[in-house]
């Protein structure tokens, strides 16, 4: 096991693991720890605690010791210095004519170094800015490019709720937020409604995704097909939270809706969602299989009475066929030649065939 504080350097901000080196210290308490940057001030926000070994990045940092009136008066100077240097750089910032845009400027507990803070749609070339700042405050410069989620929770703010920004009151770290999560929640998804003061996705439509992702396990989907205890119909409209679901009845009359518990409800697999009510196409099914026997009938009837008609008024010889009777086909006339098998028949049936066509005088 390990002892260890946990201290926050900025209101909101992450907790650190120190190790008090055997000082009992109490939640609330300031005290003075050294960090990577240096020493620091910060705030004792959980007092003396043994956690197990592998929960703990070794080596740990150490705590100095408990903040006395001399380092409260040292930190108030320093703010104030912070302050000074913000002014300074900004207007070194226009005179570079560089495109960036300062949030914030801090300095180290011992004034070993000074941050400045800065937005930029792009990379930004400020070594000559650098430059200037380290001959005006003779210490080590650095300037760190964030994100516009990191603007806000440094600069702090309201939200569309009224609220203080939840980054800057008590989230620690900033997780992934996606327009999916809007989706599955039924929001609106206008841009203007689901966006924070940063530009970004608001971090709250993450805290409720969990029991919306658990709501819709049991939920069906609008237009999906559910067999209810009152028969089988398509669902129109869900209410996830309350765990009702409005559904259109597939005996009922049309745009008559029943109102059914979620866990009453069971989708039937492989139902096409997009149908109508089925009592509606059902009864146009038997409306449609009615009028093809009417005209089955009625073609038959007119196949009967057209022989009999044919029979009674047969058409005068030579006398054209009447409209739309159907045409009846010649047939050629004259007899069949046959082809000779040899040449003594060829000549015989050559002797008859001229006996046959000469006139009466000369036989």
């Amino acid at each position: 096991m390990t002892t260890i504080i946990g201290v926050r350097f900025k209101a909101g901000g992450k907790m650190y693991y120190f190790d008090p080196q055997g000082t009992p210290v109490s939640a609330g308490e300031d005290v003075i720890v050294e960090t990577t940057r240096g020493l620091e001030y910060g705030q004792c926000v959980q007092g003396n605690t043994d956690v197990p070994d592998q929960t703990v990045v070794q080596p740990l940092k150490r705590m100095v010791r408990v903040a006395t009136d001399a380092d409260k008066k040292t930190l108030a100077r320093n703010k104030k210095r912070a302050d000074e240097a913000f002014i300074i750089c900004k207007r070194k910032i226009e005179e570079r004519g560089l495109e960036m845009n300062l949030v914030t400027a801090e300095c180290t507990f011992d004034m070993n170094k000074m941050l400045f803070y800065f937005t930029a749609d792009g990379r930004v070339d400020f070594r000559e800015l650098v430059k200037d700042l380290a001959s005006v405050f003779r210490t080590r410069i650095e300037l760190r490019q964030i994100g516009v989620r990191d603007e806000a929770k440094m600069i702090g703010g309201l939200g569309t709720c009224g609220r203080e920004l939840c980054c800057c009151s008590y989230l620690e770290d900033f997780h992934p937020v996606s327009i999916n999560m809007a989706k599955d929640q039924n929001l609106s998804l206008n841009p203007a409604k689901i966006s924070g003061v940063c530009g970004r996705l608001m971090c709250c439509l993450k805290y409720e995704h969990e029991a919306y992702a658990e709501l819709q396990k049991v939920t069906p989907k609008q237009g999906s097909v559910v067999d209810t205890p009152e028969g089988r119909g398509k669902v129109i409209t869900t209410q996830m939270l309350r765990g009702t679901c409005k559904v259109q009845l597939d005996d009922s009359p049309e745009h008559s809706l029943t109102e059914f518990q979620c866990t009453d409800c069971c989708v039937v697999k492989g139902a096409c969602r997009n149908r109508q009510n089925a009592a509606a196409m059902a009864e146009e099914r038997r409306r449609m299989e009615q009028e093809a026997a009417k005209q089955q009938k009625q073609q038959q009837a007119d196949a009967e009475d057209a022989p009999e008609e044919a029979q009674g008024e047969q058409p005068a010889e030579g006398a054209a066929p009447a409209e739309g009777a159907p045409r009846r086909r010649r047939r050629r006339g004259g007899r069949r030649r046959h082809k000779p098998q040899n040449a003594e028949n060829a000549g015989s049936a050559e002797h008859a065939s001229a006996q046959e066509h000469a006139p009466a005088g000369q036989e």
